[in-house]
């Protein structure tokens, strides 16, 4: 599902490109392809390794087959400058003949330099040709020129491709002359390996391939390159006669200050312009380091600001007309493109340099402003530094403030009795004499000091202080008062156990006591019966005398009378007064 997706937005895309190409090029005349100059019959490239190109050098080359060279950075510069040349060539009979063409200076290779596909990305895996004027358009190229080969019956992009950071084709090793671009913008030229090319560590933005390598260090390399490159035939004559015969050519290089040198020469097979030898005396006489030649014959185009500004060699449908050649690659200069082109997501490209936004800062905006400043307790966003639990500032190193803890320290610690937090988590560290989740209890009665883990060693199994383990100490409050109900619960418990041992040793009595509760029954009983007994019978007495006896009243005075008087009748008042008492004598009796 995914393929059919991704295969029908290709097609979408070819769709749209082939109606726009439609409207905008309904009224340009195509080549006939007649002026071809390739460098090889059968197939593209040599059939020998990249062993056999380092073999083949120079001893004074070592095991190197390709040179460097630090690319200019002249930011301030403008991004090209184009010469229009008009000199006179000699060849090798004596004749003088005039050539004209264009060499074109790139300040800022890096940011002004791209490969382009014919007609836009996906050009070679689809093997389109397109007329560099319209390819220029794709990219808003300020100059453009043709760049590698390519099979003039099916389109298909010969050598390696690398456009824009992406490898859109890969030869496998074949010994061609190669030109590149590496990501720290060092410019390469000569004969790559695969494993070069397919390099990570330092990887090619562009990369391109042509055929002889025209100047190799300051000194012409063709007989070398010939070497390299040839042991086959092409459709116009031997490789011989590809590099020998006059026609119009296209090269690049780069000077020594690392400028890139784009070379173009008018001209058409056989009959006007240069051949390899003349490009490479030429190339040096301006004091280029290295240089490789590219496509060449009818493919040579070169475009100025949108516009043809070279002469084509290829005829049109009409014989009296002359046409550029639809082709495959591109050597483009734009303006100066940031690195990379979208500042990587975080800013904006102006003239070549990277704006970013804030938070963000590098040449590709690829850094954050704090990531250097955030410490060991922070990491660095586009917001700034965001610190980890228990640290705050703007660099993260400030610990939380006594009491606080957590993200931010937001969360407030609940540490009691002068218990210090964790900053980070909020785990309670309590002071000597206090233990607990918020140091919320003192040590237990026989334990002190940190975490309450140490025993008490006072005579006789005594509390100490909790702090320090002093065994004179005082206590105060609810501390107090539990020591006192503790010591009147003990002493009550031991006061009860004495006088269970006590009485568990006192000797036993007689009777037990259930005996004696018996017998004190029986007693009390035995009482109660007397009393009751008494009781009744004076009741009966009294019952009895109230029946039998009728009192008389005498006043008192009468009573007491005279003391002569009460004396003289003493006795006979109290037979009087006791006579009922007789008569109940007798009656008892």
């Amino acid at each position: 599902m995914a393929t059919s997706s991704v295969n029908f937005d290709q097609i979408s895309l070819f769709l749209i490109y082939l109606g726009i190409c439609l409207s905008q090029c309904k009224d340009i005349r195509h080549s006939l392809d007649d002026d071809l100059l390739l460098p090889y019959t059968k197939s593209h490239g040599p059939s020998h390794s990249h062993r056999h190109s380092r073999d083949c050098q120079p001893i004074a080359h070592g095991n190197v087959t390709h040179e460097t060279w630090a690319a200019s950075k002249r930011s301030n510069s403008p991004v090209f400058k184009s010469n229009i040349f008009i000199t006179d060539v000699t060849d090798d009979s004596g004749m003088v003949r005039w050539v004209s063409g264009h060499i074109t200076e790139v300040h800022d290779p890096l940011k002004s330099i791209s490969v382009l596909e014919p007609g836009g990305p996906g050009g070679c895996n689809w093997s389109r040709r397109e007329l560099v004027e319209l390819t220029a358009k794709t990219r808003k190229c300020l100059v453009a020129q043709n760049g590698g080969f390519f099979d003039v019956d099916n389109g298909k992009c010969f050598g390696n491709v690398i456009s824009d950071g992406k490898l859109v084709l890969n030869s496998r090793g074949i010994q061609n002359a190669q030109f590149g671009i590496r990501k720290d913008g060092t410019l390469v030229f000569g004969y790559l390996s695969e494993e070069d090319i397919l390099d990570q560590v330092n990887p090619f933005v562009q990369l391109i391939s042509g055929v002889v390598w025209l100047l190799r260090d300051g000194e012409i390399y063709i007989n070398e390159s010939i070497q390299a490159e040839c042991d086959e035939t092409q459709k116009t004559g031997k490789f011989q006669y590809f590099v020998d015969v006059i026609s119009a050519r296209t090269a690049v290089g780069h000077d020594a200050e690392g400028k890139l040198i784009l070379f173009h020469v008018d001209g058409q097979t056989n009959e006007r312009g240069m051949n390899l030898w003349q490009v490479a005396k030429f190339l040096k006489e301006q004091k280029v380091r290295n240089a490789i030649n590219l496509d060449g014959g009818g493919s040579a185009t070169y475009i100025l600001n949108g516009s043809l500004a070279s002469y084509p060699s290829d005829h049109c449908k009409l014989p009296k007309w002359r046409c550029p050649r639809a082709v495959s690659t591109v050597l483009c200069v734009h303006e100066r493109l940031c690195q990379p082109e979208d500042c990587s997501g975080h800013g904006s490209c102006v003239e070549g340099q990277c704006v970013c936004q804030q938070g963000w800062s590098g040449p590709g905006c690829a850094n954050l402003t704090c990531q250097t400043e955030c410490g060991e307790h922070g990491i660095c966003t586009e917001n700034g530094c965001v610190c980890d639990a228990g640290w705050i500032g703007l660099n993260c190193s400030q610990v939380c403030a006594a009491g606080f803890y957590g993200d931010g320290c937001s969360q407030t610690c609940a540490c009691a009795n002068g218990g210090s937090c964790d900053p980070v988590h909020g785990r309670c560290t309590c002071l000597a004499g206090f233990y607990g989740d918020s140091c919320e209890q003192d040590c237990p009665l026989g334990f002190y000091g940190l975490n309450c883990k140490q025993p008490c060693q006072c005579h006789d199994m005594c509390p100490c202080d909790a702090v320090t383990g002093s065994c004179n100490t005082t206590y105060q409050g609810e501390r107090n008062i539990s020591l006192h109900r503790a010591g009147h619960c003990l002493a009550t418990q031991m006061w009860r156990e004495w006088r269970q041992e006590e009485e568990a040793h006192a000797p036993k009595p007689y009777l037990s006591e259930q005996s004696w509760l018996v017998v004190c029954a029986i007693l009390a009983t035995s009482l109660l019966a007397s009393l009751a007994g008494n009781l009744i019978q004076t009741c009966r007495k009294c019952k009895a005398r109230g029946q039998r006896v009728d009192y008389s009243y005498l006043p008192l005075g009468e009573i007491n009378g005279s003391t002569e008087r009460s004396r003289g009748q003493g006795m006979k008042s109290g037979k009087v007064l006791f006579q009922q008492e007789d008569s109940d004598s007798q009656d008892d009796s």
